[in-house]
Formats: structure tokens, C-alpha cells, sequence
């Protein structure tokens, strides 16, 4: 067995490896340019699996702060905390955060429609096995419930209440999978905590330019406004979506699609909290974009979503302010953005990750997964300084598949819809889509089959609520549904419905949960 599998910790494996390593092409020295979400994740991350073997630096300007109204995550945050070490009580309380069981879409497929996207599974897969084809079977027959009724995530969300996921093997609550909402800003300060106590070192300071390899045009240093020349091996562009290293400084194009995804403005602010302390986000479609609630643990995070080629900033603003249950918290921030992504988010010696890498609107809570599933990826394929170009190529390959698919995913909401009451709608209605999504919900269509790779990010549960809540429904099961007898499955399915309301029933509030097990936010006053 290795040294490395017998369980040392990263950092511990470093530093035994290193007589036996390369010296002049050992990587030295990470600089990330940008702080935020994205630079202190990426900056904890690599020195949780690094230790001392690699100098990080981390260079952030005063000028520019997070939005840090509220921030919605899916369930891979838990192992991205795992994976760095992160203690969930502890992170909980500094940065307000809440549980988080799924996004319920209001007014998606027409203006009184509601539907929940859980997080988890519909049903028992051990159990029934092909759950949704033998749902299928028997509804149309008549003789089963509403597919949301075998979603524990989607009971527990209709009542308020939250326990966390079961360990024990067969445990029904293995289901009940969660995510959190959080202070954006406080959380970048609590990574940055974390950093620093780590070794990383951090400069304050704005990049005028770069300095570059006159050889292969590889960057070298970052020269900044105090006169200072940060140098390094490798580059971590963290600077939003100016992308000031790889799109500015090496020129990478972006790929714009806005032509499906024609959102291209938010504005948020954060409230008071007057309403329930709900387990879930919510999305309500409006005639021009989409609006978010997030609730916190010391307030709730807002924001409109909208297309500025279909109403006015001045609109969006009214709408969201009309909108808060509670007195606003700080001025409206306003942002701007185009959908899309870097061409090649690694090339040469630079690594974009976060919104210098791409940019999706963030309807299915998916920006901060991009970063931690960006920041997995450079360290599978963390390079020496040789810099080989075959590391880089099997980065972009996963990293353009991964944001084609949930950029399909999102274009669902959208195109699939009975709304036809503004010209945005009708837009989109209307639009040409991928083919890739195009086969996909034509096989749906067809008779309720998915064809899903393993490693996209959304798979079975996400598909099936989605396409059914956007009012997308099979023709037909498959046929080796039918070699079921009827009779079994009904009782099956009833039985398990019943099982669910039962064990919903017993868990206990959202909001109590968190004050019963001392998760209360240390700055909920503030």
C-alpha cells in the first residue's frame, strides 16, 4: 500500500515525496489574483491538499467586495467542505447559514403553477426499482399519487421541517440530501480564516498588468499598483468576470449564449426577515426574468433576474423592492453579465475558476458549485512546471461538457413553457435550442427515458422534476413496465407514500433545528 493511501493527509504525503520528486519542475509557488468566494475556496483547497510543499499567495484589491446577499448552494458543498477539513457547526455559525432541501419554481409553466425540485431521490430505488417508469404504469391507471408525493425532500420542504441525511444503510432518510444558504461575504471571510491560519499569504493590492515569459508568453508575474511584482509557476485567475489574466492579459475569446439564456442583469439586496426561516430557495418567474428569495439565518438574500432587452434596470429595482418581506438591509446591487464561457479555461500557466472561467444565471444555485468542481479538476490535473498541454487539454474537455450540460439544463426552464404573456416569454417559447437538450426531451417525451452520463451534475431527480413541473409528460412507460402485475406495484407505491407523510410528520422545524442543535449565526444581531 502507498504511503498515500494508507491514509496520510495530503500535505503529509508532500512533504515524504519530496527527495523523491523533480525539483526544477516541482510547482513552487500558486498565485491566485481575487479574493471572494472563489479565491479563498480555491486558496483553502489547495493548501488543505498542499500543505507546505507549495507557497500560495493570494492577491486580492480593497477596491472590489462581494455581493454578500445571500448565496444558494446544491448538495456537493458538503463534500468540498469534507475533502478541506471544514467543521459544519463552526462554518454554519459564521456565516448565518440555513438548510437547504430544493428550489421551488413559482409561476414557471404558467403564472399560478408551482413546482419543487428536491435534492435526494423519488422514492426507493432498492425497493421498486425503476421508480418513475412504474409510476408512469400505474398513473395511467389511476392508481398512484403525484410523482412530488415520494420525495422526502419535498415533503419536508411543504412542511417547514429539516433533519440532516441518515448513515444507516436502508434508512429511508438517506434521502432527505441538503445544501445550505449563506452570507456570501461572510463566508469568503471565514474561508479567508481558515487561509491564513494555514499559511497562505495575502496582499492587498491592485494588478496594473502582467509580466510575461517572452519564450511561450506564460505569465511570470503579476506587477501591482504599490510598484510590487508578485511572481510565481502557476496562475489562478479568481478576477470575476473581467477575467484580467485569462481574457485580458492572454486573450482567450469568450462564448457568448445569450441567444439562450438572454438574461443579462440582476439586481439584489438583502431584508429584514419577517417570514418563515424555509428550508428551501425560492424562484418566482416574472413577465421579464425571475426573482430569488434566500433565507439566512440574520436576514434574506433577494434578487431579480432579468434581460435588459425586455424591461428597465428602473423596472427589475421596483420589482424587487415591492417585492421584500422586510425593510431593506443596504443599497441595490447592481450587476451586469453575459452567459457563457471561456473558450479554454487553462491555457498556458493560468486557470480560471469562478466567473473568469464562465458565467450560467444562477437559477439552479449551480456558481459555487462551478468553483469547487473547477478547483477538483486542477487538482487532478495539477501540472508541473513543464506545463504538458495534454493536462490542460483533459481539464477544458471536463470543464466545457460540464457547463454545456447544466447550461441545457437551465434553457429547460425556460423554453419549456405555457407562459406567452410578455415578449420575453414568447421569446423563448419560441427559440431554437440545443440539439443536445432537444434530443433529450424528445426521448422524454416519448416514453419517460433519460439519457444521462454519470458524471453530469444534474441527473435523474433534477430531470424528472423539472421536465414534469415545466409540463413535459411521456406518452408511454417502457414496455417491460407492463410485466409488472398492477395490483403489487399500487400497493408497493401506497405503502411507501404513507411511509413518507409518517416520517415527515416527526421532524422537526427548520428554524428549531438550528437553535436545538447551537447553529445560531455568532453575528445574528449584527
Amino acid at each position: 500500500m502507498s504511503e498515500r493511501a494508507a491514509g496520510l493527509s495530503p500535505a503529509r504525503f508532500f512533504s515524504l515525496q519530496g527527495d523523491r520528486m523533480v525539483k526544477d519542475k516541482w510547482i513552487h509557488k500558486v498565485v491566485i489574483l481575487g479574493g471572494g468566494t472563489a479565491g479563498w475556496m480555491t486558496a483553502a483547497a489547495l493548501s488543505h491538499t498542499f500543505g507546505q510543499a507549495v507557497e500560495i499567495v493570494l492577491v486580492e484589491s480593497d477596491a472590489i467586495g462581494t455581493v454578500g446577499v445571500g448565496e444558494a448552494t446544491i448538495p456537493p458543498i458538503r463534500t468540498f467542505h469534507d475533502m478541506i477539513g471544514i467543521d459544519e457547526a463552526e462554518f454554519i455559525r459564521a456565516t448565518g447559514a440555513t438548510f437547504k432541501l430544493g428550489i421551488e419554481f413559482r409561476g414557471w409553466l404558467n403564472e399560478r403553477s408551482t413546482y419543487f425540485h428536491p435534492f435526494g431521490a423519488y422514492g426507493v430505488e432498492r425497493d421498486i426499482g425503476y421508480f418513475f417508469q412504474y409510476w408512469l404504469r400505474l398513473k395511467e391507471k389511476g392508481q398512484v399519487a403525484d410523482f412530488s408525493e415520494f420525495s422526502l425532500c419535498t415533503l419536508a420542504a411543504r412542511n417547514n421541517v429539516f433533519a440532516p441525511a441518515s448513515e444507516r444503510p436502508g434508512d429511508p432518510l438517506q434521502h432527505l440530501q441538503s445544501a445550505y444558504h449563506f452570507d456570501a461575504g461572510r463566508y469568503a471571510t471565514y474561508l479567508k480564516g481558515v487561509c491564513i491560519a494555514r499559511g497562505v499569504s495575502h496582499k492587498i493590492g491592485d494588478m496594473l498588468t502582467a509580466e510575461h515569459d517572452s519564450e511561450n508568453g506564460h505569465i511570470r508575474g503579476l506587477k501591482l499598483k504599490s510598484g510590487e511584482l508578485v511572481s510565481g509557476d502557476l496562475f489562478i485567475d479568481c478576477s470575476g468576470q473581467r477575467a484580467m489574466l485569462l481574457g485580458q492579459e492572454l486573450g482567450v475569446d469568450y462564448e457568448d449564449w445569450s441567444r439562450w439564456l438572454p438574461m443579462n442583469r440582476a439586481c439584489a439586496v438583502p431584508c429584514e426577515q419577517r417570514l418563515a426561516l424555509t428550508p428551501y430557495t425560492i424562484s418566482t418567474a416574472r413577465p421579464f426574468g425571475w426573482q430569488w428569495r434566500i433565507p439566512l439565518q440574520h436576514r434574506v438574500g433577494n434578487g431579480v433576474v432579468y434581460s435588459s432587452e425586455f424591461t428597465s434596470d428602473e423596472a427589475a429595482e421596483r420589482c424587487l423592492l415591492d417585492g421584500l418581506e422586510g425593510e431593506p438591509l443596504a443599497p441595490i446591487n447592481r450587476i451586469k453579465f453575459t452567459a457563457g464561457r471561456r473558450k479554454t479555461p487553462w491555457y498556458k500557466n493560468v486557470v480560471a475558476i469562478g466567473l473568469a472561467s464562465g458565467f450560467l444565471e444562477p437559477l439552479e444555485s449551480t456558481s459555487i458549485y462551478f468553483i469547487q468542481s473547477s478547483i477538483q479538476r486542477l487538482i487532478r490535473y495539477f501540472p508541473d512546471t513543464g506545463f504538458s498541454p495534454v493536462c490542460a487539454q483533459a481539464f477544458n474537455k471536463e470543464a466545457v461538457r460540464e457547463i454545456e450540460n447544466v447550461r441545457d439544463f437551465l434553457i429547460l426552464h425556460y423554453h419549456a413553457t405555457e407562459r406567452d404573456d410578455s415578449a420575453l416569454w414568447r421569446y423563448v417559447k419560441a427559440m431554437r435550442i440545443p440539439d443536445s437538450l432537444q434530443e433529450r426531451i424528445e426521448l422524454f417525451r416519448e416514453r419517460g427515458q433519460l439519457n444521462l452520463a454519470a458524471e453530469e451534475l444534474f441527473q435523474s431527480t433534477s430531470w424528472h422534476a423539472v421536465l414534469l413541473g415545466q409540463g413535459i409528460q411521456p406518452k408511454t412507460y417502457m414496455p417491460t413496465m407492463a410485466l409488472q402485475d398492477d395490483a403489487v406495484l399500487a400497493n408497493a407505491y401506497n405503502n411507501l407514500e404513507r411511509n413518507f407523510k409518517k416520517i415527515v410528520s416527526r421532524l422537526p422545524d427548520h428554524a428549531a433545528y438550528i437553535k436545538e442543535k447551537k447553529l445560531t449565526s455568532v453575528m445574528e444581531n449584527r
